[in-house]
């Protein structure tokens, strides 16, 4: 009889810890929340991607996703919500803001295969940012080769970047100013602190804006910026957008234009880590950009993506930006070249949101650190 009482509460506690369990994994893999324009859910496509820095689809069904910390590049199946890793990847450098950075396909991936994969190589004693391409394989990276290396090489294992976008055969990579060197994002000779532009192949246009200077270096696109961490191209204008970390306070979205000085880090919306100015504490000079948009307090932002589809009521042409953080999915609307509202998502989430782009589907993909990947679908 005892015998029989114990097996019987045997049973009862392994029928309430999968009760548990089951809500657990269905409390994680649906989550609502409340917009100011309507309902949505955030819906798992996949876990276990602890630094989900980048995510770039290359079919209806497929994306890519790059694993910073861990040198690791998943393919994933959105339909099945399954990943696998891809072999044969570039060793990086995996320390402070290193390691697997971006990852985008080529415009015409469907044809020639290529993928751009930017990622910091070295050790602790120098170490730099560089890209690499190669052609997707089953679940492997072949025919790599560098097409890109960052100069100069330095110590330090901070701001790195690293956005790509790619338009009209030419890939625009944005570098940080290696945070000790932020001097260097206004001196010329050096890729630091810098929006570059470079061919698909990895050849300098002859028509960058540099190419003519002397002691400059020919790839710069423009200059005076921190650490930009976001990348994207304007879907109806073709304009490059790009935002970037600041101190404390600070963080900016901008318009990037050829030749243009940004400022950093002679001006700034934001002050250093002890509270102290930021050089003269200026935040205006004659011949530097001011920002199209600033953030004080700093949000932290990661990624970005113009939205363009017909998924979400009244978000089409609306720009979202990951924010770290302030753990939230920044949405601001634009109208006549200005924000004229702003809204923080998924607060209530309080997840490091790194990543997002817009699936061939019209839903909003993101990646959170700790982490994985979710879709936005409305309720």
């Amino acid at each position: 009889m005892y015998f029989k009482l114990n097996l019987y509460y045997c049973f009862l506690l392994v029928l309430v810890f999968t009760i548990f369990l089951t809500a657990c994994q269905s409390e994680e893999k649906s989550l609502v929340f409340q917009g100011e324009e309507f309902p949505f859910e955030l819906e798992q496509v996949v876990d276990g991607v602890q630094i989900p820095f980048a995510i770039a689809f290359i079919s209806e069904q497929k994306m890519l996703v790059t694993n910073r910390f861990s040198n690791e590049i998943f393919l994933i199946d959105v339909k099945a919500r399954t990943k696998t890793l891809l072999k044969g990847i570039p060793k990086s450098y995996a320390a402070g803001d290193g390691g697997a950075l971006d990852i985008l396909p080529h415009p015409d991936f469907q044809q020639n295969q290529w993928l751009y994969f930017s990622h910091s190589i070295g050790d602790s004693i120098r170490s730099t940012m560089v890209i690499d391409r190669g052609k997707l394989h089953a679940d492997s990276l072949v025919q790599i080769e560098r097409i890109f290396t960052v100069f100069p090489f330095y110590k330090g294992s901070s701001h790195y970047g690293n956005r790509m976008a790619i338009q009209d055969n030419y890939l625009f990579v944005s570098m940080g100013d290696r945070y000790d060197l932020m001097d260097s994002a206004q001196t010329l000779s050096n890729h630091l602190g810098k929006i570059l532009r470079i061919h698909d192949d990895g050849r300098i246009p002859m028509d960058n804006p540099f190419m003519d200077s002397l002691d400059t270096a020919p790839e710069i696109w423009s200059y005076g910026h921190r650490n930009p961490q976001g990348l994207t191209i304007h879907p109806e204008t073709g304009e490059i957008w790009s935002h970037e970390h600041g101190p404390k306070g600070g963080d900016e979205i901008n318009r990037i234009h050829p030749k243009h000085n940004y400022g950093w880090p002679i001006i700034c919306h934001g002050i250093d880590y002890d509270d102290t100015p930021i050089g003269a504490g200026i935040t205006h000079k004659e011949g530097m950009q001011q920002p199209f948009y600033y953030y004080v307090p700093s949000i932290a932002p990661s990624g970005m993506q113009f939205y363009w589809g017909n998924r979400y009521k009244n978000w089409k042409g609306n720009l979202f930006l990951g924010a770290m953080a302030k753990t939230h999915l920044n949405r601001l609307v634009i109208e006549n070249n200005q924000v004229v509202h702003e809204e923080r998502l998924l607060q209530d989430f309080g997840k490091r949101i790194r990543s997002i782009t817009q699936g061939p589907d019209g839903f909003l993909y993101i990646g959170v650190d700790g982490g994985g990947i979710y879709r936005l679908k409305p309720i």
